[in-house]
């Protein structure tokens, strides 16, 4: 894409098809909005591809879900000369190895965000370069946003 090139969310939306005829479970348009259900096998490909050809400049939110049976990451990137937002969902994140691919190589900002889900459902980012706890204590040996973790009560 180059500088002057504007792209409409329809437009983002079959460039991205085309690109990835496989691990696209679901693509949908909304005004200013493009919304994708993938596997974690194309994920930093598609992010490459959104950052280096579709002009995609900032990551606004990565995010964990537990949906019990397995884990999803979420992702909100921004086009701010397309004035387009891309949100990513990345599916069926297998509860006993909960592993999908950093995006922090190509956005820096993307890294306190993986970090913050990695502390808080234990979620790992393959080729981070820093994932450590960020919340919790270093030696806390649980991730207190699943479902399955039970914090006990306060009793008063």
């Amino acid at each position: 894409m180059t500088e002057n090139t504007k792209m409409n969310e329809e437009q983002i939306a079959e460039a991205i098809n085309n690109a990835f005829p496989d691990g696209i479970t679901s693509i949908q348009v909304a005004p200013r909005r493009v919304f994708l259900t993938i596997s974690k096998d194309i994920l930093l490909k598609l992010c490459t591809t959104l950052k280096n050809e579709l002009g995609f400049e900032h990551v606004s939110c990565v995010c964990g879900v537990d949906m019990k049976t397995h884990f999803q990451t979420v992702y909100h990137i921004s086009s701010y000369s397309n004035k387009v937002v891309t949100e990513i969902v990345v599916d069926n994140i297998s509860k006993d190895k909960p592993e999908v691919d950093s995006i922090a190589p190509l956005w820096g900002g993307a890294n306190w965000h993986e970090r913050e889900t990695y502390d808080m459902y234990g979620i790992i980012f393959i080729g981070h370069p820093r994932l450590e706890r960020l919340l919790m204590a270093e030696d806390f040996k649980f991730f207190p946003l699943r479902k399955d973790f039970d914090g006990g009560r306060r009793v008063a």
